[in-house]
């Protein structure tokens, strides 16, 4: 599903609503996730799943090329736990 479906899905379900305004609501939902796990907090949807950033520790990586061990940095990235309910429903 792309945003485009989202935003459609959303405009379907409330009839009165504009395509600018359902839109709107999707880019503004996808923004508030976005900057909260970027500072560092945990998003949690009931029934959907929990949305929380995760740090990477340093460490030594190799080279493709040449097999050279070369240090790799520290990272962030995001982890997505699914809900019960969620898992559930797909199985």
């Amino acid at each position: 599903m792309k945003r485009s479906d989202l935003t459609r899905s959303i405009q379907v379900r409330f009839k009165r609503m504009r395509a600018g305004d359902a839109a709107a609501m999707t880019d503004k939902l996808i923004e508030v996730i976005t900057d909260a796990v970027a500072n560092g907090d945990r998003i949690e949807i009931r029934g959907f799943g929990v949305f929380s950033p995760r740090v990477r520790a340093a460490k030594t990586g190799y080279n493709p090329r040449n097999g050279a061990p070369m240090e790799l940095g520290p990272g962030r990235t995001i982890l997505f736990r699914p809900s019960p309910e969620l898992t559930k429903r797909m199985n």
